[in-house]
């Protein structure tokens, strides 16, 4: 039986890979930001080892699982940061890479506080299960530890997202090229307040 489902699991983990990178896709119906976003899954994928390693869980079919559960949980920070990152972008008006830049920090300090809602939510829900005993709680162990472990060091997407995204459009801009976010009618300062702390974004 376990090796039927390692076989199973040969071709059911890059199917939910690709899976995740297609429905990321049909968000922003662009592939730099997609792959921007997706970059998170290999950095929680290391955090789960990370995890298992340092609480010695031998991998099994229930890690696998816990893994999978994991790689649809980590897009989630990055998909917050990715749109408002993009929805400041389109608002403002670009013209040098100072503004690239400040655009970015705004937009990453007004999403700190939902990424890290997100994680705190999901470790304190598995909390419980990773520290169960009694019949069963092997399994359920194997299953919840990657997703903390992962969940954890995803935390790093509230930094890897913004500096993946800005420098790849500074980037663009250095090359002089195109870019839909460059015709934007906002001035660079518009967002912050007199005292130069961010404001609160007009939908």
């Amino acid at each position: 039986n376990q090796i039927e489902a390692n076989r199973r699991l040969m071709w059911v983990i890059p199917l939910v890979i690709l899976v995740n990178v297609f429905i990321i896709y049909l968000q922003f119906r662009h592939l730099p930001i997609t792959l921007t976003v997706f970059a998170g899954v290999p950095v929680a994928f290391a955090g789960g080892m990370i995890c298992l390693a340092w609480n010695s869980v031998e991998i099994n079919t229930a890690v696998w699982v816990g893994f999978i559960a994991l790689f649809g949980i980590a897009v989630d920070d990055g998909v917050v940061m990715a749109t408002y990152l993009d929805q400041v972008f389109t608002r403002r008006r670009l013209t040098t890479v100072e503004d690239i830049r400040r655009a970015t920090v705004d937009a990453g300090l007004k999403r700190i506080r939902p990424c890290l809602m997100t994680t705190a939510t999901t470790i304190i829900a598995l909390a419980p299960v990773a520290f169960s005993t009694g019949r069963g709680s092997d399994v359920a162990k194997a299953m919840a530890w990657p997703v903390i472990g992962g969940m954890t060091v995803e935390l790093l997407t509230l930094f890897v997202v913004p500096v993946v995204f800005a420098g790849y459009k500074e980037l663009k801009m250095n090359m002089g090229l195109a870019d839909r976010h460059w015709q934007g009618v906002e001035a660079a300062g518009d967002e912050l307040d007199p005292k130069g702390k961010v404001a609160a974004l007009t939908s």
